[in-house]
């Protein structure tokens, strides 16, 4: 009676080690910082934001990876 509840939890987790892997992919960051530099250099996007933005970045390199997979 079980075995559906499992399937879900396992499907969970692996959703949520997949999402950490793309948020600290360091390609997927990259993409980020160039889209916002080309904002700025628009005049879409202010200087504080893109202050704000690339801290974003940063965190998301320099924070953990993997949360759960590493504790595994």
């Amino acid at each position: 009676p079980l075995m559906p509840l499992r399937g879900f939890l396992w499907l969970g987790g692996t959703l949520y080690d997949e999402a950490e892997r793309e948020l600290h992919d360091p390609a997927a960051v990259r993409r980020a910082l160039e889209e916002a530099e080309a904002e700025a250099q628009a005049g879409n996007l202010s200087q504080d934001e893109l202050s704000r933005v690339q801290a974003d970045a940063t965190a998301r390199m320099i924070g953990p990876a993997g949360g759960r997979a590493s504790g595994r």
